[in-house]
């Protein structure tokens, strides 16, 4: 089998389309959908209460100051106040721990003293498996309740 010869217009026409030519893109193979990772553990909170609670809208039904209190006296009054909140069927608490009131002549590391042991601590203990129970969310409170030295804590239905 011979080769058929090629002629100057089809030779021009060919290196005419070979420059203009791009190259194809290869479609990159498209991911599989990723499910949706919601919690493990359902908040009990619903997007309109969410977005009150951030807004500040909600009043607490309840609130717990632990100023002044030592640590093993702020866990004793944490737990039992939410345990009566939750039998009084109350929603919403408001738990104030302060911002704690470092000096400015104190180190930067003023969370290892003593001024900002209960915010650090509280949010710890309701996470504890006792009082988690109880909780259905936590968030830091809004500035008119409290701001950062405050935490609003939304207890779960009774059963």
């Amino acid at each position: 089998m011979s080769r058929r010869s090629v002629s100057d217009e089809e030779r021009k026409l060919f290196e005419q389309n070979f420059r203009e030519a791009r190259p194809i893109k290869v479609a990159a193979p498209k991911a599989p959908a990723k499910k949706k990772s919601g919690p493990a553990v359902p908040s009990g909170v619903n997007g309109a209460t969410e977005d009150r609670l951030r807004r500040g809208m909600l009043e607490p039904d309840a609130k717990l100051d632990l100023h002044g209190m030592t640590e093993a006296a702020a866990y004793r009054a944490l737990s039992r106040f939410l345990v009566g909140a939750r039998q009084r069927g109350n929603r919403l608490i408001l738990v104030v721990t302060g911002k704690g009131n470092p000096r400015k002549e104190e180190s930067a590391s003023w969370m290892t003293s003593p001024h900002g042991v209960l915010k650090q601590m509280v949010p710890r203990w309701l996470k504890e498996p006792e009082l988690a129970a109880m909780i259905a969310s936590t968030k830091t409170a809004h500035v008119r309740h409290g701001g950062g030295g405050a935490l609003y804590v939304y207890l779960r239905k009774a059963k």
